[in-house]
């Protein structure tokens, strides 16, 4: 047993490092550019290296101080938790620290626990960048498991050129500011991102496996409406070996490879002798390019994730109670309920003993070979995006920030302006924007977090977003009353805020002075109720002013006048009133009299004139003189 895992150790060994004969394999860094804006002398564009770990914010940038510890520099104990967290309004912090005596992703553990936004490892010697990676298994640091999947901040490896003239500045006590851009980081060629994801079908490889497994779970949804929408082309790849024709007839690898050694795969147990071999793992890799084949050639590629995801949850291969299920037929009966052409797969896969080369593998191995734009595949499971690979967790938000950055602006699928793109940015620290009255001026978009004042059914928030949001416009006034003073006294609420007024003012309300945001009462006793006679009594936002008992204060004046007459004056209005009202009854009187003389006078006059014509005792017998009884 112990030398066939010597012979194992020697031919992963050669495998990994030849994919192809004759082709030397290359690994091209993935950076960024980090520009620092402070001190004058440093002011320019470096590069940085990204990590394999972390979250990169691709498509966007973050502005911040870097900070170099007085102690812990290399990073490899634990800060004070906190140490490097900022306040609303200040600039994130981004921990410079040196390379060396323990993993870049402790480093990077400790420093996000410490508070850090951003972490720069600066190299320990002169050398071209190199891409930080996590080691194959977990680490434990005080009894704590970590692993790349706990690290959420970005990392990125500078020069040790670079990293000295930051020190040189700190020590200097000079502020260095930097802008961490990843807006190049994926390209944008078109309106439509091509992304290839570099896994395997093995799913008894540990935390790999389950990362991959859980990926493919969570973001399949997602893959699916991107695709059918057009918005991305996807093309899964799997990694194969060959075994040199000096191994061929081994026991190992023909244990591991299928086509008398073209295509092989690890040993899933690591274990010639029970469970699964590498060459089940090959015939499924192959019977999955096969299908995708299939369903793209169909114009449907979008199914093949419910393929994977079908395969894992109904053949894994620790099946229940010991089944072995990771199997051709198990994989026809997924096929078969998806509707994919069994015959038309089986024809693709071929003959696994035949001794010459399959299409399909041929071209996967030869794409594992990296060109001009990116380097080989060497790295399960790796993301390669619009032909840049892709640094960071594979996680659903993660990936789909990494595929939204793909996009020009203003090009992209609403997937990407929508809460499937949340990250946390916006619960650490509030993202170091402004909060307050339970809203907050933080907004995360996968281009990175805004600070920007928020805008509620209630009212609208104005200011920078940073340090200030001030309540706006109508409803102000409701919201912590528009920030502005305000006291409530004697059962009377005074406010210096007022809608009216518009904006953000404060004005303070009458029998107050100030700027609004802070009011005092005026004592009106010394400018008003000044005049002769006159009391004052100050009160609060008013004054009481009294005169004599039978005397009014006049305010608009500032005087006392009396309430009511002399004795005098009522004596001289009580003789014009009589006086009046006897001139009036003497002139309803005579007014009386000569209107009913006018009436006598008229009736005699008309008497008269009638008799002239109708004497009055001349009529017909029998009847009366009607003139006469009508008159």
């Amino acid at each position: 047993m112990g030398r066939g895992f010597q012979m194992l150790l020697a031919l992963v060994i050669v495998m990994v490092g030849l994919f192809v004969e004759g082709v030397n394999g290359r690994f091209v860094v993935e950076d960024n550019t980090i520009k620092i804006t402070s001190p004058q002398d440093l002011k320019g564009s470096y590069k940085g290296a990204l990590a394999n770990f972390g979250v990169p914010q691709y498509g966007g940038s973050m502005s911040g101080q870097v900070v170099y510890p007085a102690s812990n520099q290399e990073a490899c104990n634990e800060f004070t938790a906190g140490q490097f967290k900022v306040t609303p309004g200040e600039m994130p912090n981004v921990v410079l620290v040196d390379r060396g005596s323990c993993y870049f992703t402790t480093k990077a553990y400790h420093l996000q626990l410490g508070g850090a936004s951003a972490v720069l490892v600066m190299d320990n010697k002169e050398e071209e960048l190199i891409t930080m990676d996590a080691p194959d298994a977990t680490i434990t640091d005080e009894n704590r498991t970590i692993s790349e999947e706990d690290i959420t901040i970005p990392t990125v490896l500078i020069r040790m050129q670079d990293g000295n003239k930051i020190k040189e500045a700190l020590r200097q006590k000079q502020l260095v500011s930097v802008v961490l851009d990843w807006t190049e980081s994926i390209t944008n060629p078109d309106q439509r991102v091509e992304y290839e994801l570099w896994t395997n079908s093995n799913d008894k490889c540990g935390d790999k496996c389950n990362m991959i497994k859980n990926f493919v779970t969570e973001f399949r949804g997602i893959a699916q409406n991107l695709e059918k929408g057009k918005y991305t082309q996807f093309t899964p790849h799997f990694i194969t070996w060959y075994c040199p024709l000096t191994y061929v007839d081994t026991h190992q690898c023909q244990s591991q490879c299928i086509n008398h050694g073209r295509y092989c795969a690890p040993d899933p147990e690591q274990d010639f002798t029970t469970g699964y071999d590498g060459k089940d793992v090959v015939m499924e890799n192959l019977r999955r390019l096969c299908i995708f084949k299939q369903l793209n050639d169909s114009g449907k590629p979008w199914k093949w994730w419910d393929y994977v995801y079908d395969f894992s949850v109904r053949c894994p291969m620790d099946g229940p109670n010991g089944q072995q299920l990771y199997n051709q037929a198990c994989s026809e009966e997924v096929m078969k309920s998806l509707d994919v052409d069994v015959a038309n797969v089986a024809a693709c896969v071929g003959d696994k003993d035949a001794d010459k080369d399959n299409d399909i593998l041929k071209r996967e191995q030869e794409a594992q070979v990296g060109n001009d734009e990116r380097g080989d595949v060497t790295i399960l499971p790796t993301l390669i995006i619009n032909n840049a690979q892709y640094r960071g967790k594979l996680e659903k938000n993660a990936v789909l920030k990494g595929i939204c950055a793909g996009f020009k602006e203003e090009t992209e699928p609403s997937v990407c302006l929508g809460g499937d793109i949340e990250t946390n940015e916006c619960q650490a620290n509030n993202g170091g924007c402004w909060e307050g009255y339970n809203v907050t001026a933080c907004r995360d978009t996968f281009r990175g977090r805004i600070c920007e004042c928020p805008t509620t059914p209630e009212v609208t928030y104005v200011g920078d977003g940073f340090k200030d949001c001030k309540p706006s416009g109508p409803g102000r006034c409701r919201v912590d009353n528009g920030g502005c003073w305000q006291e409530e006294r004697d059962g009377r609420r005074f406010t210096a805020c007022d809608d009216s007024l518009g904006g953000t003012g404060c004005k303070c309300p009458i029998g107050f002075d100030g700027d609004g945001k802070q009011c005092e009462d005026i004592d009106e006793c010394k400018t008003m109720c000044r005049c002769s006679g006159c009391k004052c009594k100050n009160t609060y936002g008013s004054f009481e002013c009294t005169c004599a008992s039978d005397q009014l204060y006049m305010q608009e004046h500032d005087t006392c006048i009396r309430k009511v007459g002399s004795s005098a004056t009522r004596t001289l209005w009580i003789t014009i009133t009589i006086l009046l009202s006897v001139f009036a009854f003497v002139g309803m009187a005579a007014y009386a009299v000569y209107k009913y003389r006018l009436r006598s006078y008229m009736d005699s006059e008309i008497r008269a004139i009638m008799a002239q014509y109708m004497p009055l005792d001349q009529g017909e017998p029998g009847h009366s003189n009607r003139m006469d009884s009508e008159l």
